[in-house]
Parts: C-alpha cells; sequence; structure tokens
C-alpha cells in the first residue's frame, strides 16, 4: 500500500457533531468516520482501519475533545470493507458497546477475514479464468492476506436489518438495504432533519467501487443501481458519505451516477467486436490507474466484470470459453 503523511482531522459539522476523516495508507487517503452526540454519549459511525497511526490519533482526538472511551455507547457501520470495519474490534474492546451493521455484511466480513479464509485463493483462481497474468494475480493475492491484521481483532456483532430503526443522536434513524457496492450495505435514513449516512453507496467526485467478487451476489451493478433507484425516494437535505465531504445535492449526485454506469456499459459493449478477455478490457478501461498498485488492480478488475456481466444478463455481451481455457466476451 502507498503510505500517505496526513494525519486524522475532525471537522465540527453544528450540533456537536464531529466529521474524522481517519487516514488511509491508500490512494483513497481517509475514510470518514462521525461521532454523533446525544445527552452526553455518542454513536459512533465506521470507525476506520486498524493501523497504529490510527490508534493514536483516536486516542489524542478522544482526549482533546474530552470524549471517554466510555461515553461511547453504539458503533454503526454502514458495510464490512476493511476501512470501515478495521477499529470496530479496538474500540468495542474500550467501550464495551454493540457494534451493529447488517447479518449479510457480517457473514462476508466473516468469510473474508480470518486465518483460514480462502477468498484470496478463489478471486485469484475468477481473475486468472478471465486472463490476468499470474504474477499479477499472485500480488493480488499477497495484497489481500495483509489485510488481515488491519481488521483485528473482530467484533462481536448486533444486527440491524433493514427496515428497522435505530436510535442515533436522540433521533430515529431508519435503515435502508442498499447493496452493490457491498452485499449487506446499510444507508441510513433521519427524516426529520432529512439527513443521510450514506457510507460508500453515494460519493461525491468520485465513483463507489462495484465488483464481481466469488461467493457474493452474481450482477452487483444491477444490485448497485437500484439501490439508488430506492434512495432517489428520500428527501435528503444533506448526505454525509465514507469518503471525501458532506453534500447537500444528493438525488443529483445518484443520476450523475446512474449515468456514468451508463455510460461504461455503453463504451464496454462498443469494444466487444471482437473476443476479449475482461483483463484486457480492464487494462483498456483503467489504463495506468489500474497497475500502480495491486489494490487499484484488484478493484479495476472486478469492476470490469461487473460491468461485463451486467452486458451478459442485459443480452449485449456473451461468453466464450477459448482454446486456452480462458473465458472472453463477444458483443451481440
Amino acid at each position: 500500500m502507498t503510505r500517505h503523511a496526513q494525519t486524522m482531522e475532525a471537522i465540527e459539522l453544528g450540533s456537536g457533531w464531529l466529521q474524522v476523516k481517519v487516514p488511509l495508507p491508500m490512494t483513497l487517503r481517509w475514510v470518514n468516520s462521525y461521532l454523533i452526540p446525544y445527552a452526553g454519549s455518542y454513536t459512533l459511525v465506521d470507525p476506520g482501519l486498524h493501523t497504529e497511526q490510527a490508534e493514536r490519533e483516536w486516542e489524542a482526538l478522544l482526549a482533546r475533545h474530552g470524549i471517554g472511551y466510555g461515553a461511547i455507547r453504539q458503533i454503526v457501520l454502514t458495510h464490512q470493507h476493511p476501512d470501515h470495519y478495521g477499529l470496530a474490534g479496538w474500540f468495542q474492546q474500550r467501550c464495551g458497546a454493540p457494534v451493529r451493521m447488517s447479518r449479510r455484511a457480517h457473514r462476508y466480513a466473516r468469510r473474508l477475514w480470518r486465518s483460514d479464509s480462502g477468498f484470496a485463493a478463489e478471486l485469484r483462481a475468477l481473475f486468472g479464468l478471465h486472463g490476468m497474468p499470474e504474477e499479477e494475480l499472485a500480488a493480488i493475492e499477497r495484497h489481500l492476506a495483509s489485510f488481515l491484521p488491519l481488521v483485528e481483532p473482530q467484533p462481536q456483532v448486533t444486527y440491524v436489518e433493514a427496515g428497522e430503526e435505530l436510535l442515533i443522536g436522540g433521533l430515529l434513524w431508519q435503515a435502508i438495504d442498499t447493496p452493490g457496492h457491498a452485499d449487506g450495505h446499510l444507508c441510513l435514513y433521519e427524516p426529520q432533519g432529512r439527513r443521510m449516512l450514506c457510507g460508500d453507496q453515494v460519493l461525491p467526485q468520485i465513483t463507489p467501487n462495484i465488483s464481481l467478487v466469488p461467493g457474493e451476489p452474481d450482477d452487483p451493478l444491477q444490485a448497485f443501481l437500484a439501490s439508488l433507484e430506492r434512495l432517489l425516494q428520500y428527501p435528503v437535505a444533506m448526505a454525509f458519505p465514507g469518503h471525501r465531504d458532506p453534500f447537500p445535492d444528493f438525488a443529483t449526485r445518484i443520476l450523475e451516477l446512474q449515468a456514468h454506469h451508463r455510460r461504461r456499459l455503453d463504451r464496454l459493449a462498443q469494444w466487444l467486436t471482437t473476443p476479449a478477455t475482461g483483463y484486457a478490457l480492464c487494462m483498456r478501461l483503467f489504463g495506468e490507474r489500474a497497475t500502480d498498485s495491486a489494490h487499484n488492480l484488484r478493484f479495476a478488475m472486478a469492476e470490469t466484470l461487473a460491468h461485463l456481466q451486467r452486458l451478459v444478463y442485459d443480452g449485449r455481451a456473451v461468453l466464450r470459453r477459448g482454446d486456452d481455457g480462458v473465458l472472453r466476451y463477444v458483443g451481440v
């Protein structure tokens, strides 16, 4: 992973809310955590990746703001990706608070983040089937193994499901099922203030990664697009994302994301005049961005496959196995 020198930053958002930018050793640079107060206690949303730097800076930040660990009464996770989930167990050990996330998200976390997980080998096999060279497959497998210490200790989880309500900041927030970026991803909506904690489902300026991965739903892009349609039903005055800064134009951003994926699907379909592997199409789609790290290559490849899978389901492409055993896509 690329190391960055940024430090944790806390921004006061009003009503005692804190947006905490937790540093990440990757190109995203930080993940947003939110501390939401009520009557001397706090809800902690998505505490970040477990690194030594994050430990030190969380301790210093809480001390500066006069927040003891005992004041954190619950930890809410929008989803299971390590940059959101990683510190949940570490915080739980210190404050004793319940960690709340969806059952599907926790199932994924337990499947990936254990020492005997077979996920890396399964992902390697999938990417190899789609033409990725052996050297890059090995690098991705090593990269995935490096995340294990960044999500330890694992938390004890209390499940919250779509349709349920959570008491956060003295108000009831509705849990909304929003798969696509991550199966089991939850957005949380507070109707009185028209606020949305949207995790990584809707991000300003950047697009959430949509990945086809083994053992998870086989049409994640369709799930993501359907989730966006569902979110358009909610009037939102301010959205609080997992990356970048809070933003007001939630519906506009959803429309932009929908248009982005339509354009990407059309572009890939136009390229399928001759048989092409998923890996070759990934390189054409993402170029140098896909090759500067194993982390970025993994996301680029999985996102390419998610779009190609949608083209297959739409009847715009077919998948054929060559004499070499590698799969190739052909336009219809």
